[in-house]
């Protein structure tokens, strides 16, 4: 389910061991990204991208659009 937060939770939640994750485009990662995020283009995103997580950690999305 998902479920939007905060910065602040965002911190806590990476320093408890969650992994963040962006699904911005490639180039948009490059041009700057949160620390420590792993990039999943949302188009380039499949079952075998996503076997790379670790299943028994959370995961946070972070996705932004400026339309």
């Amino acid at each position: 389910m998902a479920t939007s937060i905060n910065r602040a939770d965002v911190e806590r939640l990476v320093a408890a061991g969650a992994q963040l994750v962006e699904t911005l485009p490639e180039q948009d990662y490059r041009d700057g990204h949160l620390p420590d995020a792993v990039s999943l283009p949302l188009k380039q995103l499949t079952a075998e991208r996503a076997a790379e997580l670790n299943r028994a950690r959370p995961v946070i999305v972070y996705c932004w659009d400026p339309l």
